[in-house]
């Protein structure tokens, strides 16, 4: 099978090829004998009723500084290609749900990993609340009233953006901390949306936990704890990747939430478990498959592609 495949993404120029999964699922793609072809998310067009992408064609390779050939521009009708992988990354704006509508005309005549209308309908943050007894306690409020009595009852908490992505904007708030009247402050001059606020999961100083799902069943992992002194756990803040492996309440998470994943289309996702938790479900451009594929010597991509190839 030889297929066509777009890539609506950031600049191919800055990628991490040691790290970015979109990278990886383009290797792939092109070991296949898969035509690729580049385009960026502001070259993306709806014109009299056809979707159309300003879009180059794309060869890669792992070769640091020399990793990409990009051919000339070209004025392409999606609906001429296989598969569009719509891998641009937060955040989760007015432009990417632009992004989803318009995409959403050649879905699924031309297949769009992952459904442009799952992804439009499946915030990262608020796709979870759809699945009771999976989360930490929970509030998602603009309302600084309901937010302080919130946190008078769970006293440490987690405030973060409820849009936000790569851990930006996140938040730990211990009892004794005197600054939520201020940051609520920033945050409601800052986003319009309301703020997610958590129970902090003290189970993270031993992980936070990224989950891939090919097609609604899990096919690997890795653990990324945080650097000392950091909230976070997201390795371009400093989180460090551990091999683990999927404990029964992991497990039970996934058989939860994977078929509503494949009726939905979305065919390659991200969750975050911390402790018993899922914190996030990530549809828009998930990552973690190199450090997986080199901390497991597996090739997740190759399960991605063989997902894709079996919808077509």
């Amino acid at each position: 099978m030889s297929l066509t495949v777009a890539i609506q993404m950031d600049p191919i120029e800055s990628v991490n090829i040691n790290a970015d999964s979109t990278f990886v699922l383009a290797l792939e793609a092109q070991k296949r004998g898969h035509k690729l072809i580049h385009y960026l998310p502001k070259h993306l067009s709806f014109r009299e009723g056809k979707v159309l992408a300003r879009a180059r064609g794309l060869q890669v390779r792992r070769e640091m500084g020399n990793h990409y050939t990009l051919g000339n521009f070209e004025s392409l009708d999606l609906t001429s290609v296989d598969v569009v992988l719509m891998r641009q990354d937060p955040p989760f704006d007015m432009a990417y749900i632009t992004a989803t509508h318009v995409l959403e005309h050649i879905h699924p005549k031309t297949l769009v990993v992952n459904d442009p209308v799952s992804v439009r309908n499946a915030p990262e943050k608020l796709f979870v609340t759809h699945f009771p007894g999976v989360m930490p306690p929970t509030l998602i409020s603009s309302d600084p009233e309901e937010i302080k009595t919130f946190r008078a009852e769970h006293k440490d908490i987690i405030v973060k953006p409820l849009y936000g992505n790569g851990g930006a904007g996140v938040f730990h708030i211990r009892p004794d901390d005197e600054n939520l009247n201020s940051l609520l402050e920033m945050f409601t001059t800052t986003w319009r949306e309301p703020v997610i606020v958590q129970r902090y999961v003290p189970e993270v100083r031993k992980g936070d936990k990224r989950i891939i799902l090919v097609d609604g069943k899990a096919v690997g992992a890795i653990n990324r704890v945080p650097a000392q002194g950091e909230a976070r756990s997201n390795m371009h803040v400093g989180g460090r990747p551990e091999k683990t492996q999927l404990s029964k309440r992991e497990q039970e998470i996934c058989e939860t939430i994977g078929p509503a994943l494949k009726e939905r289309g979305l065919i390659f996702v991200g969750i975050d478990v911390i402790g018993d938790y899922l914190t996030e479900i990530n549809v828009t451009s998930p990552t973690g498959i190199q450090e997986i594929n080199r901390l497991n010597g597996s090739a997740l991509e190759s399960l991605v592609w063989d997902a894709i190839e079996s919808k077509l």
